[in-house]
């Protein structure tokens, strides 16, 4: 078992950054590729971006390839996810996951957090 908690949403102006944070404890954490997924108010969840469970690896979906930044750090059992040049249609709540599988399939994902708040304002 794992557990997962978010932090470091907000508010931010279009053209702003945040950086989320997502702290784990439980089971070993470098064992576990980790992603981030975002869900708007009437949308399905979408997986973001993932990253290996050694961190060389990375997944980012087209709508956020160069403006977000997905890294792990197993010595502080952590992931973050860099976002800069935000967008409106970025607001969303956030959440990280982990997976054994592959980076790219969101169905494999589990152990969510509570999922923390990003809005970006025009």
């Amino acid at each position: 078992q794992v557990q997962l908690v978010e932090s470091g949403g907000g508010l931010v102006q279009a053209g702003g950054s945040l950086r989320l944070s997502c702290a784990a404890s439980g089971r070993t954490f470098s064992v576990y590729n980790m992603g981030w997924f975002r869900q708007a108010p009437g949308k399905e969840r979408e997986l973001v971006a993932a990253v290996s469970r050694s961190g060389f690896n990375t997944y980012y979906i087209d709508s956020v390839k160069g403006r977000f930044t997905i890294s792990k750090d197993n010595a502080k059992n952590s992931v973050y996810l860099q976002m800069n040049s935000l967008k409106p249609e970025d607001t969303a709540v956030y959440y990280c996951a982990t997976t054994s599988t592959s980076l790219d399939w969101a169905p494999g994902y589990s152990f969510w957090g509570q999922g923390t708040q990003v809005t970006v304002s025009s």
